[in-house]
């Protein structure tokens, strides 16, 4: 079943690395897909701001002439948020550890979007 599928792919991505806190596809429009986040963080608020997010990253990037947006980076001092695009309908949100290391993580997040993009 394909909700199998996508769960199965953020708790291999979750899985991938310890710095992995938190990971959710959304859709284009806010509303959540399916997620493999701990209990107490707000879905509908994560999926709401991940979308407006993406979005407007696509917006700069496009109106700044940088090429195809590949990743929203938001660091803080606690750690960081990851948004990348999982097809044209879903974004891909994932939330890490501070002191992780960001080139690894990239590319385990592009992997998982893939294999998301695919699916849906």
């Amino acid at each position: 079943m394909r909700i199998d599928l996508l769960e199965s792919t953020l708790k291999e991505l979750n899985g991938s690395t310890a710095d992995i806190e938190a990971s959710a596809l959304i859709s284009v429009d806010g509303l959540l897909i399916t997620s493999a986040m701990p209990q107490g963080m707000d879905e509908d608020r994560v999926g709401a701001m991940s979308a407006a997010i993406l979005s407007m990253g696509e917006r700069a990037s496009r109106e700044l002439a940088r090429g195809v947006l590949e990743r929203v980076l938001i660091q803080g001092a606690n750690g960081c948020i990851i948004m990348t695009s999982a097809g044209p309908e879903a974004v891909l949100t994932v939330t890490a550890r501070a002191n992780a290391k960001l080139g690894l993580l990239f590319l385990d997040i592009k992997r998982a979007a893939q294999t998301l993009a695919q699916a849906l």
